[in-house]
């Protein structure tokens, strides 16, 4: 992305603010054909006074007034259009740093699932508060100086020319000077800036890393060898960061040297044109103050394109999240579903994680509203992705989801999940309170609605034995809490949400028998009359079900009822016969095979 498109992109992001970016813009050029004036203004009264040798000063005060009356005037006029830049150019780019902000992290939480398996929480993190930083830092400067700043110098340099073209073209060739100079040393920078935004980037998931297993570090002893490679990182980073530095310092006391040359040689030839006859005493001086002007202004530009160009790598890395296209959207003309009956049906539905291997191939079922459905099968035979697609973190490849018999790609995302509550075998909870991370289905929900929820599943009781009760703060990751807590508090969340499809994941594997046989009536009440989805390797939880689906390999290998299935002496079976023996807690080979391995056989 060059500099003028990047420019463009950050300044299109103002969309909102148009009328006022407008405003401020038009206050900057005022700045800058105003400050044009004054040194027009000052070589007028110069040579007005070199030519006044014998004139009364009754005759040359007249015209001295006017003068300076008019650059009053203009000074005025300057004055009110740098105090609106001052006061609003802030203003706004505070509103566009947390609007931008607010949309950036809008788009990251649409993006699917699969987008975040590739990213790191942290480097997201980075990029969100270091591109919006830039992104103010942009805008502020841009219409307080940088805008004016660039009038100045394309309407300076012209009239200048008209003024007094010799010595306009020295103004001429330092402007070209400047340009050249900064476009050089950028080019030659471009590569190790990048290096050094990959570096920064590293760094920040590193210690996200860290930081985010904080228990792990510590148990294995690695505080010094975490802190030890944050610190190689580092010095890479500086290695590659003092050639930039030293390349820019190199540039500024060089364009130093030439605006210092350049004011010379002003004087100089204004001299020599002076003793010719082509040049004024007061245009010499009114060249003075341009070039006064022109190399504080293409100062502020040099400062502003450089930022600019350290900016670019971060920047990029913000705009390429923005454009990342999510594949599970909302279909132009989705509708709202309403409350669903519940009704489901996976319709010849296939899909892969890598376009290798399939997750699900040609996998159909159709689960009546109210009904329970476990699904029983292999690590990796495609329980969980069979779960996923149903509440569309992902996308089928091939076939068709229906929800009371629309495609659940025509219906509105939100709409479909705020349709389907889900227990996740890890259960997941936010740094916040209690009550807070029980809302999170259902934000409107009274406290009584919350306390009724939390005692179907058997969460009460440990909760007001909390410090604050239900305004306790959960630690990150729910880390304050055990694992039967955390898993007891989804439950009440899926609970309150009273959702009419229920997905529940290993929703009780992280129980003790006591408490699991109390939730597990909680569960029956929460799943009547709703289409429930479960996954689980206890009996205990599958045995109800209404039909058992056996997996493998993303296909249906087996389904029916419990005493069915044993009876049939199939995979299922063998697999009950297992569990019974106490040998296995969750098959790892194919059910669908002949035999089981001999360390998952039934014990004789």
């Amino acid at each position: 992305m060059g500099f003028v498109s990047l420019l463009a992109r950050v300044l299109g992001l103002l969309r909102p603010e148009r009328t006022l970016a407008i405003v401020l813009a038009l206050s900057n050029v005022a700045i800058a054909a105003l400050q044009f004036c004054e040194p027009v203004l000052f070589g007028d009264l110069i040579n007005l006074l070199v030519g006044a040798d014998g004139r009364p000063g009754a005759a040359l005060w007249p015209e001295a007034s006017k003068l300076l009356a008019l650059w009053a005037v203009v000074g005025v006029g300057g004055l009110i259009a740098s105090v609106v830049v001052s006061l609003y150019a802030n203003r706004m780019a505070h509103r566009g740093r947390l609007a931008a902000m607010a949309g950036f992290l809008d788009h990251v939480l649409m993006l699917p699932v699969a987008f975040h398996h590739a990213q790191h929480s942290s480097r997201l993190l980075k990029i969100m508060l270091v591109g919006v930083d830039r992104l103010f830092a942009i805008w502020a400067s841009f219409f307080r100086q940088a805008l004016a700043t660039f009038v100045a110098l394309f309407v300076m340099l012209p009239l200048s020319l008209l003024i007094n073209w010799p010595l306009g073209l020295l103004l001429l060739i330092l402007m070209l000077f400047f340009t050249g100079a900064n476009v050089w040393v950028m080019r030659h920078t471009d590569q190790l800036q990048r290096r050094i935004e990959d570096y920064r980037t590293r760094i920040a998931s590193r210690a996200g890393d860290a930081l985010g297993n904080v228990h792990l570090v510590q148990s294995f002893g690695r505080l010094k060898g975490e802190t030890g490679e944050l610190q190689r990182i580092m010095r890479q980073m500086l290695d590659a960061q003092f050639p930039v530095l030293s390349w820019w310092a190199l540039l500024s006391v060089a364009t130093r040297l030439v605006s210092t040359i350049t004011l010379i040689l002003i004087f100089v030839l204004g001299t020599w044109l002076y003793t010719h006859g082509a040049a004024t005493v007061g245009e010499i001086a009114c060249f003075m103050g341009f070039a006064n002007i022109v190399i504080a202004r293409m100062e502020h530009a040099a400062g502003f394109i450089g930022g600019i160009f350290f900016h670019t790598a971060s920047l990029a890395d913000f705009f390429r999240v923005l454009d990342t296209a999510s594949t599970v959207r909302d279909r132009p003309g989705a509708r709202e579903l309403g409350r669903a009956k519940g009704r489901v049906e996976f319709d010849d539905v296939s899909f892969s994680y890598d376009g290798r291997r399939p997750a699900l191939s040609h996998f159909s079922l159709t689960v009546e509203a109210g009904s329970m459905v476990a699904l029983v099968g292999a690590t990796g035979a495609g329980k969980s992705t069979t779960l996923s697609l149903l509440h569309r973190m992902w996308e089928p490849q091939s076939g068709t989801i229906r929800i009371d018999g629309v495609d659940y790609r025509e219906i509105k995302l939100a709409s479909l999940r705020h349709n389907i509550g889900v227990v996740f075998q890890d259960s997941t909870l936010l740094r916040r309170s209690i009550a807070d991370n029980l809302r999170i289905g259902k934000p409107d929900a009274s406290d009584a609605e919350l306390e009724r929820a939390a005692r179907l599943a058997e969460a009460h009781d440990f909760i007001v034995d909390q410090a604050r009760g239900y305004e306790t703060l959960v630690g990150e990751r729910g880390a304050t809490l055990s694992g039967g807590e955390r898993q007891r508090l989804s439950i009440a969340r899926a609970l309150l949400k009273d959702p009419p499809i229920l997905i529940l994941d290993e929703a009780t594997s992280a129980l003790d028998s006591m408490t699991e046989a109390r939730v597990q009536k909680a569960l029956r009440t929460l799943m009547h009359g709703r289409t429930t989805f479960v996954i689980a390797h206890r009996l205990s939880t599958i045995r109800d079900a209404d039909r058992i689906v056996v997996l493998d390999h993303g296909r249906i290998v087996e389904q029916g009822g419990f005493a069915e299935l044993v009876a049939r002496g199939g995979a299922f079976s063998r697999f009950v016969a297992a569990q019974r023996a106490g040998a296995v807690s969750e098959p790892e080979s194919s059910v669908s095979g002949s035999a089981l391995p001999h360390r998952f056989q039934p014990a004789t």
